[in-house]
């Protein structure tokens, strides 16, 4: 007789999570949702109306066209909000050609090669005690933890980011939108 205890754990979970996203961010989802899973991170990202900022920095960083045709991959989305509160609280203009390098680690360190479905982001928890490492295409990594039935992203620097939706599919690969914006170790905008 086989125990499915563990897989009943994240079963529920991996639900409860999902019940919980929708009733805390219905105005964030809604935008989500509404992308065209045929189409790519970059054009949904461009056309979601929460993602402004970000559509900028990336077509400022050269990233655009790359999040455009290559992937897989699974982007940890800043909305606006969180992406604004960066970019005026740095005494850097990273939108300035001179700082495009700067602007690269920044938004490379929210993207991880591959599909990263929420659900496989909790099996790596489950696998790794409730910790889980993964390596962002800028090359460092970024830590995946549960704080009661959240998935929280930790930075170099500490900080943190709680995916807030989950799982919007695109051609290329997977968006999670996270409340706030994490920072490679090299972030030398910081004030």
């Amino acid at each position: 007789m086989k125990c499915y205890v563990p897989q009943l754990v994240l079963l529920t979970l991996f639900l409860t999570f999902f019940a919980s996203a929708q009733d805390r961010y219905p105005n964030s989802e809604s935008n989500l949702l509404a992308m065209d899973f045929q189409e790519s991170i970059n054009w949904n990202t461009e056309n979601s109306g929460n993602h402004d900022t970000l559509s900028a920095a990336m077509k400022a960083a050269g990233l655009d066209n790359v999040l455009s045709y290559d992937g897989p991959f699974t982007v940890f989305a800043p909305s606006d909000q969180a992406l604004d509160t960066l970019f005026s609280d740095t005494a850097t203009d990273l939108f300035e050609p001179e700082n495009k390098g700067a602007l690269q680690a920044l938004l490379r360190y929210h993207i991880i090669a591959g599909e990263f479905t929420a659900s496989r982001i909790l099996r790596a928890l489950c696998r790794g005690g409730g910790k889980a490492t993964f390596m962002t295409v800028q090359g460092e990594s970024l830590t995946a933890t549960i704080k009661g039935i959240d998935i929280v992203l930790t930075d170099s620097f500490g900080n943190t980011a709680m995916i807030t939706t989950a799982d919007v599919n695109q051609c290329n690969g997977i968006i999670h939108e996270i409340d706030s914006v994490i920072l490679p170790r090299n972030a030398t905008f910081l004030p």
